[in-house]
């Protein structure tokens, strides 16, 4: 291959840009130009791209977000927008792209391989819920950025006495919201995976200020409930005063993480290896201290599992 594409897809997550320094600097060490599509596939779709080379790449390790922009594209979920995408890479002598995006990012990168163009994905959601590689890129970073704002409510909750409800990110997943509540001692969760059951949730408030504990944090994924209405809930029950904080896309923004840096670097190295030596239809993903590659289409069929022994110690551990 001489010249290869990079895009970011969906949501943006922290470490994206060290993704594409990664990729940028892995490729040109081996005399591969790059260029990168400019707000993910809608990019790709109207052909705008920029020339990347190590310069273009120097300050971006640290940042946030994405410098090429990210976006979704409807029209690439049909055939036409796959064979316009074909022809564009075509016409730029693209050989090979890295898309770096969550499921919806990676089905589009299959959806061209499938079509003939060599793709290598890499996982970077802070939901962390693809298959197929223990962490995602930006998952770290969000944890950490969860953590730090749960303690600064917590300690207006303990000052108060009263019942804080908050939501973080997690539309079909609660792997935020389980290591969250692991990490700050939550005292309750609610997530997808686990049926909401209010009398049991009701209980462990009521037995909490049976021992004197008047403060409690309850933490929801926003697609198991919404913490709005968890918060009425839980409020018409206890007739304590309860609050709701719904954290949001702080969660998505800020400076890596060094986990999520080195993830980042060590993915986009590997999707670069990946393509040159003729592999594809792959995502580079890590499992325990080890890079490794799993199918496209496996990695996004199924959500990453919780380990629910963990679900299971964060009740333990807030008893």
């Amino acid at each position: 291959m001489k010249r290869i594409g990079v895009l970011t897809s969906g949501g943006d997550s922290p470490g994206m840009n060290a993704a594409i320094r990664a990729v940028v600097r892995a490729a040109t060490a081996e005399g591969v130009s790059v260029l990168g599509f400019e707000d993910g596939f809608r990019g790709l779709l109207e052909s705008r791209a920029v020339a990347l080379d190590r310069s273009s790449v120097s300050d971006v390790l640290d940042r946030g977000g994405t410098f090429l922009g990210s976006g979704r594209s409807s029209d690439f979920r049909h055939g036409d927008g796959v064979r316009r995408a074909l022809e564009i890479c075509r016409d730029r002598q693209v050989e090979g792209l890295v898309v770096i995006g969550g499921d919806g990012s990676l089905r589009g990168a299959h959806e061209l391989d499938s079509a003939g163009l060599p793709s290598v994905g890499i996982p970077a959601t802070i939901d962390n819920d693809l298959t197929g590689t223990d962490y995602c890129i930006g998952f770290d970073t969000a944890l950490n950025t969860i953590i730090f704002d749960v303690s600064k409510i917590r300690d207006t909750a303990s000052a108060m006495d009263r019942i804080f409800v908050i939501e973080v990110m997690g539309r079909d997943s609660g792997m935020l919201a389980l290591h969250a509540g692991l990490a700050c001692g939550a005292d309750a969760l609610v997530i997808p995976e686990v049926p909401p059951a209010l009398p049991e949730l009701v209980c462990r408030i009521s037995e909490a200020g049976r021992q004197k504990k008047m403060h409690f944090i309850v933490l929801v994924a926003e697609g198991a409930a919404s913490a709005e209405e968890v918060g009425r809930r839980l409020h018409a029950e206890t007739e304590q005063e309860v609050r709701v904080s719904v954290l949001g896309y702080i969660q998505r923004g800020g400076a890596p993480s060094a986990l999520d840096r080195i993830l980042a670097s060590r993915l986009g190295a590997r999707a670069v290896e990946l393509l040159l030596r003729g592999a594809r239809d792959l995502m580079a993903g890590v499992v325990g201290e080890l890079v490794m590659d799993v199918g496209l289409e496996e990695a996004t069929a199924t959500r990453h599992e919780i380990d629910e022994s963990v679900y299971r110690l964060v009740m333990t551990l807030s008893s």
